[in-house]
């Protein structure tokens, strides 16, 4: 039986998925909030061409949209990688208390990985934090979307020397 976290991991899970069917690194995220899923968001920065398309950053347009309020505070955001300083951010401005994590990102993670923003106890909202639910299916994702990325390079490679 799965938990509630796992469950609503799995959802963000389905996320990710998306952005890797079309080509984009495999980030997926919800929002709940009284126990239903109330927004959705993947990973888009490539096919958009534009920075801020990030699956937390969709997501918290759709709930805020759907709440009619830029304040999230109630929901619950599953996210699949740790969120960026910019999503971050954007998680403690809509005072989201409580997020959960897939995987971490050593390299650029700031929800505890180099930095951790959203409990910072200086800021005027801190959130809790729960990480590594489904971590192990989170990092496999990310795992097969570089080595796919990588072969698909050196395929293009090779026809080119040919």
């Amino acid at each position: 039986m799965l938990t509630e976290d796992e469950k609503y991991m799995k959802e963000a899970l389905r996320q990710a998925k998306k952005a890797y069917q079309i080509g984009e690194v495999p980030i997926g995220c919800v929002i709940t909030y009284e126990g239903k899923i109330i927004a959705r968001g993947y990973n888009r920065r490539t096919i958009d061409k534009n920075t801020l398309a990030h699956a937390e950053l969709a997501a918290i347009r759709k709930a805020s949209k759907k709440l009619n309020d830029w304040r999230l505070e109630g929901c619950t955001m599953y996210v699949t990688l740790e969120p960026c300083q910019m999503c971050s951010g954007a998680i403690v401005q809509a005072r989201i208390p409580k997020v959960v994590v897939g995987c971490m990102n050593p390299k650029a993670g700031c929800a505890g990985s180099i930095l951790n923003l959203l409990q910072m106890p200086r800021f005027n909202h801190q959130a809790e934090l729960v990480t590594g639910v489904l971590g192990e299916e989170c990092s496999q994702m990310m795992k097969a979307f570089f080595q796919d990325l990588r072969e698909k390079k050196k395929k293009e490679k090779k026809q080119e020397i040919q």
